[in-house]
């Protein structure tokens, strides 16, 4: 197993590096855009949503990678983007890694309009290898049969922020709220019999940005939770990530009454801005500061990968498989897990235990949903570091939902 995460590592370590080069010129960068076309619009989309060649290459350079060291997966590998790209004369090119850089050059000039010289930088990057040092990685022996195994692609998530490009945004506690550094390349790979994610890679290209030279650096994050294995990189900490003073909501009952009460210091939630009015207004009652926005659904989940918050929900449909399968892989090394909003409601109305509550599986679709929402997260999620804090956070937003 260690040398299949190696690769999907490597894979997303390059995908970061085409991302980078891509904004690392404005003038190539404002010809790698169309805008969504078709029935591939989604109404649960910004209203501005764009679809980037980087994205369609970077899936692909992601794929061929993979499928490259590993042949028969290709058919196992899924996201979010087609490979299909209109150029501005309306040529419909199919992109994909050729066998050599040259040939890679020449298919990109044709998406680029006879841009060589963009095209030659772009398939260089393509073409080149990402060497992967990681003690921790090469001391994992695990071997499971690669047929077993499917594979969740988002090439670039918080694709508006990547065009937007701010680079500047300001942190609080940590959190940006939006910016470059919300955008990440997501890899999330699970078991095609159950559903279960087993490994996971979540990588920000744009992490930290050197003052002097303006040159953006990377930081990549991975897990793997597998027959009770659980082995995540050396970054990451299973820790609750608290001080002493910065204690979570502890949840109890009125000896006479009956009735919840709870205790509640400084309790963190991070949340997306597009979500419904009342229930903003009961996590900010839950958090007061603590509460936090931000873009991107890989983003927000490695705010609780980090341990930057303890939660991040969000209950309506607007994130996808691909949001949240690297993220739960990470999540579940780590002790945690992303669990649906929805149900999770129900099963702790109904008195059941945490070990029934209902985890995200990836081998399935939705039930009567078309297109892309077939692999949308119905029901919204919960990400989660800490049992205790889950439980206290589904006690919490139960009591003030008043079911």
């Amino acid at each position: 197993m260690s040398d299949i995460l190696c690769e999907v590592i490597r894979a997303a370590e390059k995908a970061a590096e085409i991302a980078r080069a891509c904004r690392s010129e404005e003038a190539l960068f404002q010809l790698l855009v169309e805008k969504r076309k078709g029935n591939e619009s989604s109404q649960n989309k910004f209203t501005m949503d764009f679809i980037t060649l980087a994205d369609v290459l970077i899936q692909e350079v992601i794929k061929h990678d993979i499928v490259k060291k590993f042949p028969g997966l290709e058919h196992n590998i899924s996201g979010e983007e087609s490979n299909h790209f209109t150029n501005e004369l309306g040529d419909v090119i199919t992109v994909k890694v050729c066998p050599t850089e040259e040939e890679t050059a020449a298919l990109l000039n044709q998406v680029l309009n006879g841009k060589m010289v963009a095209a030659e930088v772009l398939a260089r990057v393509v073409h080149q290898d990402i060497p992967i040092t990681d003690p921790v990685l090469d001391a994992v022996k695990l071997e499971v049969p690669q047929s077993t195994l499917g594979i969740w692609v988002d090439p670039i998530d918080a694709t508006y922020q990547y065009i937007k490009g701010c680079g500047d945004s300001a942190p609080i506690h940590g959190i940006y709220s939006h910016g470059l550094q919300c955008v990440t390349i997501l890899i999330g790979v699970y078991d095609l019999s159950t559903g279960v994610p087993v490994m996971g890679v979540i990588n920000q290209p744009f992490a930290l940005q050197d003052p002097k030279s303006s040159r953006w650096e990377g930081q990549y994050y991975w897990g793997i939770s597998y027959m009770g294995t659980k082995i995540f990189s050396t970054q990451l900490t299973t820790s609750d990530d608290h001080d002493e003073d910065d204690s979570i909501c502890h949840i109890h009952r009125h000896p006479d009454s009956g009735e919840i009460e709870y205790e509640c210091h400084h309790f963190s939630v991070v949340t997306s801005t597009r979500e419904t009015e009342r229930i903003k207004t009961i996590l900010s009652d839950m958090c007061g500061e603590r509460l936090h926005f931000a873009a991107g659904a890989g983003y927000k989940s490695l705010c609780v990968v980090l341990g930057l918050v303890d939660i991040y929900s969000i209950s309506g449909d607007y994130t996808f498989r691909w949001d949240s399968c690297a993220a739960h892989a990470i999540l579940l090394s780590l002790g945690g897990g992303i669990v649906n909003w929805e149900e999770c409601l129900k099963h702790m109305k109904n008195g059941e235990t945490m070990l029934d509550l209902p985890h995200l599986v990836y081998n399935v679709d939705e039930a009567g949903a078309d297109g892309l929402y077939k692999w949308s997260n119905k029901g919204g999620l919960i990400a989660f570091k800490s049992k205790e804090h889950l439980e206290n956070f589904l006690s919490l937003l139960i009591e003030k939902l008043g079911l």
